[in-house]
């Protein structure tokens, strides 16, 4: 006998102040789908139009009214706000509706809790929720007290609710600790390979664009896929073998999302840092999507943010076989429209991955002696090798291809250049 998964019941709310019609709806469809993700189902929605956010209640006073009589009838056990709300809207919410309130930086932040894997991800998770739970401590203790389990409790924040300020600062010390030593190795190993000078590409795109998808197929690896939200929390890197048999390194990020909480993105900037040192992004865009370009705009800015937008860009237009009826790829950015799960298509992306490399390389023409076995496999894998001769009177190898000049290799090529 099949068993029954115990879903938390939700009603959804939402204020739209500036955002159009179309806009406002995505979002609270986002809302619902990170619901979703946490193990959670949406029973109503409840929305308000409004110039600007209630101070004391987030939403006008009869609206209050309205889901408290709502949340009666249908005995919603929580209730999802769609924006971040201060301790005080969550207080005086909390004093008229008789259910769990959480908002969508909590919502965020419990998700990530259940995706984390390494140890890294959790101790991020770990240090914004802290950081997200300090503000709201005062005169919270008796709703905290009460929260049980399920969603926006899990991970740090389900125990010692009631803990006073000055432990959950010497924790928030801990964690920031403990990272930066974790930074520091991660430092160590990206040097390593930046000495080794491999060519290092980011996936980076909107949560559940398929980047975990895209990332397995091409390098034959076991990143966790599913079709969900946040499915990736930490980064991870493989080799890519490239059409002329060079060899990359490509590494799965975090997806990006509409209104990252603030205490996120300072978390898991250590886990961007990854796209930082890459020498080409690729940017996955879910072409099913009805909201692609507003998704494609979002992870931009947050390039932007983080200071990345100068690193030459590929974008990926995924899930070709179930794109959108409005779908116009943005113009002037390079791109290519694929399924992730047809190999002909990977095949192009390939392709044309490696053609973006070729613009970054220099041409070498080198005679390179019948003993220089461990070179010539160098060669093979290390560059773009177009042309590989024997000249049997000579006895050498000629080879004529591409290479990155700051690469190590450059001096071995320039002893045998022609």
């Amino acid at each position: 006998m099949e068993q029954k998964q115990n879903f938390e019941k939700v009603i959804l709310v939402g204020c739209q102040t500036n955002e159009d019609d179309q806009q406002f709806a995505y979002s609270l469809e986002e809302l619902g789908s990170l619901t979703e993700t946490a193990k959670g189902k949406v029973i109503a929605t409840l929305s308000q139009k409004r110039d600007r956010i209630h101070s004391a209640t987030y939403i006008g006073k009869g609206k209050v009214e309205e889901l408290s009589a709502l949340q009666e009838e249908i005995e919603a056990d929580l209730i999802i706000f769609n924006d971040e709300l201060s301790p005080s809207q969550v207080r005086n919410l909390a004093a008229v509706v008789d259910a769990k309130i959480i908002d969508r930086t909590q919502l965020i932040l419990d998700i990530f809790a259940t995706r984390a894997r390494s140890k890294e991800g959790k101790l991020q998770v770990e240090l914004a929720q802290l950081q997200y739970l300090l503000p709201r401590l005062t005169g919270q203790g008796t709703q905290l007290s009460r929260l049980g389990g399920g969603i926006g409790t899990r991970g740090p924040g389900e125990t010692k609710l009631e803990s006073d300020r000055r432990h959950i600062r010497s924790r928030i010390n801990e964690i920031k600790n403990q990272l930066s030593v974790i930074v520091q190795h991660r430092d160590r190993y990206r040097e390593r390979r930046k000495k080794n000078k491999a060519f290092q590409i980011a996936i980076v795109g909107y949560t559940n664009a398929g980047k975990s998808t895209l990332f397995n197929r091409l390098t034959e690896a076991d990143s966790f896929e599913e079709n969900q939200l946040f499915a990736t929390l930490d980064p991870m890197t493989r080799k890519l073998i490239l059409p002329s048999g060079f060899t990359a390194l490509l590494t799965d990020t975090v997806g990006f999302i509409q209104d990252l909480p603030t205490t996120l993105i300072a978390a898991f900037r250590s886990t961007l840092e990854e796209v930082k040192e890459a020498d080409l992004i690729l940017h996955v865009v879910d072409s099913g999507s009805p909201d692609y370009y507003q998704h494609e705009e979002t992870v931009n800015e947050l390039l932007k943010e983080l200071e990345n937008e100068k690193i030459p860009q590929l974008t990926v237009y995924n899930k070709r076989d179930i794109k959108h009826p409005d779908f116009v790829p943005i113009a002037n950015t390079k791109s290519i429209l694929i399924s992730a799960f047809e190999e002909q298509d990977r095949n192009e992306l390939k392709s044309m991955i490696e053609n973006m490399v070729l613009e970054l390389m220099s041409l070498y023409h080198v005679e390179v002696p019948s003993t220089e076995g461990k070179l010539l496999s160098q060669l093979k894998n290390e560059t773009i090798l177009r042309e590989l001769f024997f000249d049997e009177d000579k006895q050498i190898y000629v080879c004529k291809g591409y290479y990155l000049e700051n690469h190590h290799i450059a001096g071995q090529l320039h002893k045998y250049k022609v």
